[in-house]
């Protein structure tokens, strides 16, 4: 009840700030994208830095080094991302299968082996298909140690036209809150887990479908939080059972755990939308999805020195903030640890790359 009661009240918030300024508007559109696409792969698995999917997203540049597959990884699921966006807008269409396998097909751009080891010693290999529901049964072992089975191949189209129709008949009547229908439309899809892979990402893909739809703000699950959302997804299941029909057709009810999740996440998400655009202060910053104060002054002047000045050397930054070139060094040390800088040490000039966002402005 608390966490309905926050969402309720920024999402009111929310609501007397619209329409946004326009430059608002792109400020914000820029922190979603990376954040949602950062997030949405690294709790699948990318190896890509938040600094490199900005980067790559932003500049078309990569640094330091990256597996060519997450790179291109990244970059589908950003052309998903907007593909999704622009489908919400046309609100007197449907949602189809058709355009879900499409968004799949986007997500993994074409079929491809997967190699596994298995007990003994032996490999075998499948196909993942792009755009095309699963042929093969798939199945997760929970942290705990015991198998969870999804629905099988043959079960599959049946639970997922039946999923469609339920979302869309639902829609129309208009009676369940938008929140709750997208968190139980993606519960239900999990126990599906139509594809072979991408299963993830098109679930928080469709959350932000359905909640574009009807007036909210699109969410990131941040990868931060991969452990308490799995947790949460498990806890219901608990409560669901194991039979995959079972879930497909989850009451509200059955997924509490889940939705008292969801709900306190996208509450936490559209509050820290609002701190974004309105909060400011000399020494605040912003991070995926998190402001972030510095204890000393001195580090929000490097920052800032580097935004402006992205070739400048230690002793040069030791010099403007006024204190010694070690101390300088240990700062910058620990701002390429959090991730708030980048250096390009393979460009002649060893240019710096600031991630973190003033907000002081």
């Amino acid at each position: 009840m608390a966490a309905k009661n926050k969402l309720q009240t920024v999402y009111e918030r929310w609501q007397s700030m619209q329409p946004l300024q326009e430059d608002d508007q792109r400020r914000l559109g820029i922190r979603f994208s990376l954040d949602f696409n950062y997030n949405s792969n690294h709790i699948e698995g990318n190896t890509l830095t938040y600094g490199q999917t900005e980067l790559l997203l932003l500049f078309g540049q990569v640094i330091q080094g990256a597996k060519m597959k997450d790179l291109e990884e990244m970059k589908a699921s950003d052309v998903g991302l907007k593909m999704m966006q622009e489908e919400a807008k046309v609100k007197d269409y449907p949602l189809t299968e058709t355009f879900i396998r499409q968004l799949h097909k986007t997500l993994l751009r074409e079929d491809y082996e997967e190699y596994r080891n298995l007990p003994g010693g032996a490999f075998t290999s499948f196909t993942i298909h792009a755009g095309r529901y699963k042929t093969r049964p798939n199945s997760v072992i929970t942290r705990y140690g015991d198998r969870f089975d999804y629905a099988s191949p043959e079960e599959t189209p049946a639970l997922m036209s039946d999923l469609v129709r339920w979302y869309n008949e639902e829609e129309q009547r208009g009676e369940m809150h938008p929140v709750d229908l997208a968190i139980l439309f993606h519960y239900r899809y999990i126990r599906i887990h139509p594809f072979e892979d991408g299963n993830g990402r098109i679930a928080r893909l469709l959350v932000n479908y359905i909640l574009t739809r009807h007036g909210y703000p699109m969410i990131v699950v941040r990868s931060r939080k991969k452990q308490a959302y799995l947790e949460a997804l498990h806890r219901a299941d608990l409560k669901v059972g194991k039979a995959p029909s079972d879930g497909a057709l989850a009451s509200l009810g059955d997924i509490k755990p889940f939705r008292d999740f969801f709900v306190q996440l996208v509450a936490d998400e559209i509050a820290g939308y609002i701190t974004f655009l309105t909060q400011r202060g000399d020494n605040l910053w912003w991070y995926d999805g998190e402001t972030v104060t510095f204890n000393s002054p001195a580090v929000s002047t490097i920052l800032r020195e580097l935004i402006y000045n992205p070739a400048i050397k230690t002793a040069e930054l030791a010099e403007i903030v006024g204190i010694s070139r070690v101390a300088v060094s240990k700062a910058l040390q620990q701002l390429i640890e959090k991730g708030y800088v980048l250096q390009d040490k393979n460009d002649e000039a060893n240019t710096w790359h600031v991630i973190i966002t003033d907000l002081s402005r």
